[in-house]
């Protein structure tokens, strides 16, 4: 994949997730909103019940004093017709004439206002009555006069107690009007009004309230109630006859933002659950993205170098086999048997390599059998300088040994904990760029043996240090060949520390040198 795909599918990808992340953001927003929006109208809906239910209660004491003033037949005290309606027909088919006639009369009836305690006399009670009657006449078919007595005669009578309660309800709202407010209802009445409608229209939360007489708090309130513009929610209450009132009921919620969000929390913790697995998906994605182009990036070099290795040996061992088929050389025994000695040393460097990568790729595999003994770490050291001494000597340089743990008898396998000191003091060797020198320390700490391995080589930055221990890394430097290996060495050494229950680090600092820490533990 060309860096700029990769770059391309990158971008669309974070952009898509972007995209996800402010649509589901919008989606709470607006549900929140919403729910707020039918949480205010429940409430108005709630308010206006319990107005209407507070104006009704104060009405009730009406019904009782009217069947009780009807009921005992009392005289009223005032009695006028209200309207009078006559009207007349004639037919000519059946030769009849027809009348109809209908009275509304009002009787007023002024009952003691102690029933009340609202500071006057008494409270007019009107009763209206509906009385109706249609008379048949017949024509004389002598002389064509309307007989004067009806041959048919229909009557209706009825109470208007509508009309009464209505006139009552002007009545009493005139002088309800300026009563304070405190002896038309209490707390308790209003508390209890509001939690039985809250609770009709599922709203279950802690609520404060208060009446308001204009812009004064009167005494029925609750205790904790604050006025606010922004949280409270109001409605007019103790309407007068133009349907205006000083009085409104003020209701606020002091938990309101945590119920809101209770009542989507299923869905936030549902969307933030799949959001986050996406997230989480996407990074891996992006993560494996990388880490296949690094893998590509590194077996590419890999490839390189395996190339750049094979390709010497390959052409020493045809040099040496041309010169051998050479008629001038063929019969001298002693070069014969140098070119063969060459091939071999050939051939013995290549299967090397081979091997190295064949024991990684069993190692991953768990194929490689590492068999553990009691050893002694000190001789399993001294017999891994033996492997480089020469090439140390050879570039004028050394391998200090600083051996002072007391107790440095461990369980490991002789030959694989040696391949593992080995590498290390390869590569000190390898990135000297002067004389390689090397000092390797052994001490106790606690229950472990610690051998320090330290070289004054070119050392390594604190990304490369993260890497340097993965399979097939190796640092650039511009020619990936001016270093022979193939990234495979320190992450054998890490695989085997780790078979052998143990630990491996490194400190470095660019230009100054390394220094590779593996801990072990002892035999109990």
């Amino acid at each position: 994949m060309g860096k700029k795909l990769f770059i391309l599918l990158v971008v669309l990808m974070s952009l898509s997730l972007i995209g996800i992340i402010f649509v589901q953001a919008y989606f709470i927003n607006n549900t929140l909103k919403n729910e707020e929006k039918q949480f205010t109208s429940d409430v108005i809906r709630s308010l206006s019940l319990v107005s209407k239910a507070i104006e009704d209660k104060e009405l009730l004491s009406y019904d009782r004093l009217y069947k009780e003033v009807i009921k005992n037949g009392r005289t009223p005290d005032t009695s006028e017709i209200k309207q009078l309606l006559i009207f007349d027909s004639f037919s000519e088919e059946t030769n009849q004439a027809t009348r109809f006639k209908n009275i509304i009369s009002e009787e007023s009836f002024k009952v003691p206002s102690l029933f009340f305690d609202i500071g006057t006399d008494s409270i007019d009670i009107k009763r209206f009555t509906s009385f109706s009657e249609t008379n048949v006449f017949e024509r004389s078919p002598i002389d064509g006069q309307i007989n004067i007595d009806p041959i048919q005669t229909f009557r209706d009578y009825s109470t208007m107690d509508e009309l009464g309660r209505s006139f009552y309800k002007k009545n009493y709202r005139a002088v309800y009007k300026n009563y304070p407010v405190y002896k038309r209802i209490s707390n308790e009445e209003v508390s209890e009004l509001l939690t039985s409608q809250f609770m009709v229209n599922g709203i279950k939360t802690e609520f404060e309230y208060a009446i308001y007489d204009k812009d004064l708090s009167t005494k029925i309130r609750s205790d904790n109630f604050d006025l606010s513009p922004e949280t409270t929610i109001g409605i007019p209450v103790f309407l007068d006859n133009e349907n205006r009132s000083d009085f409104s009921l003020y209701v606020d919620f002091p938990d309101r933002k945590k119920y809101l969000l209770s009542s989507i929390l299923g869905m936030i913790l549902l969307s933030v659950l799949f959001t986050s697995i996406i997230i989480l998906a996407y990074s891996s994605a992006i993560y494996q993205l990388i880490k296949q182009r690094q893998i590509s990036q590194i077996k590419t070099d890999f490839i390189n170098n395996m190339t750049h290795e094979f390709k010497t040996p390959i052409a020493t061992i045809n040099l040496a086999l041309d010169s051998i088929k050479n008629p001038k050389i063929i019969g001298d025994q002693e070069k014969v048997m140098r070119y063969l000695q060459m091939i071999k040393d050939e051939n013995k460097r290549m299967h090397a390599q081979v091997e190295n990568v064949l024991r990684i790729s069993k190692l991953e595999k768990n194929e490689l059998n590492i068999s553990k003994e009691r050893v002694e770490l000190h001789d399993l050291i001294e017999d891994a300088i033996t492997h480089v001494e020469l090439i140390v000597e050879d570039r004028r340089g050394y391998v200090k040994t600083h051996l002072d743990a007391d107790d440095p008898t461990v369980l490991a396998n002789e030959t694989h904990f040696t391949n593992v000191i080995v590498n290390i003091l390869d590569n000190a060797i390898k990135y000297s760029d002067d004389e390689p020198k090397i000092d390797v320390y052994t001490e106790n700490v606690g229950n472990n043996v610690l051998i320090k391995i330290s070289d004054k080589g070119n050392g390594m930055s604190k990304q490369v240090q993260k890497k340097v221990f993965e399979k097939f890394y190796r640092e650039h430097t511009g020619n990936v060949h001016n270093v022979k290996g193939h990234g495979l060495g320190l992450a054998y050494v890490k695989r085997i520390v780790d078979d052998h229950q143990g630990h491996i680090s490194v400190e470095s600092e660019k230009g100054k040198g390394s220094t590779f820490i593996i801990r072990l533990p002892l035999i109990s």
